[in-house]
């Protein structure tokens, strides 16, 4: 097996991997977007101390939402790479 066979299987691996964590942040995000929805509807009606809870839901949220955008970034950008290293063997 030559070298860029290699780094294909490699690639491959990697981008299995990062599937598998934008799978599951995808669901912990949808798990805080629900936890955000709760806290907002508690500081509509509470105190003090649900609206910070709700500020820090809705960090929670953004956070994971920009962490499910850079994995998918990254992942485009391996498939491109891979893309490229099927293109010289053929």
């Amino acid at each position: 097996m030559g070298r860029s066979e290699q780094r294909l299987f490699r690639l491959a691996d990697e981008i299995a991997r990062i599937r598998e964590e934008i799978r599951l942040t995808g669901e912990e995000l949808r798990i805080h977007q629900h936890l955000d929805d709760d806290a907002r509807r508690d500081a509509a009606v509470g105190g003090p101390i649900d609206r910070e809870d709700a500020r820090e839901t809705a960090a929670d949220v953004t956070r994971f939402q920009r962490l499910l955008h850079d994995l998918e970034e990254r992942a485009a950008r391996l498939e491109a790479k891979r893309q490229r290293l099927i293109g010289r063997l053929r």
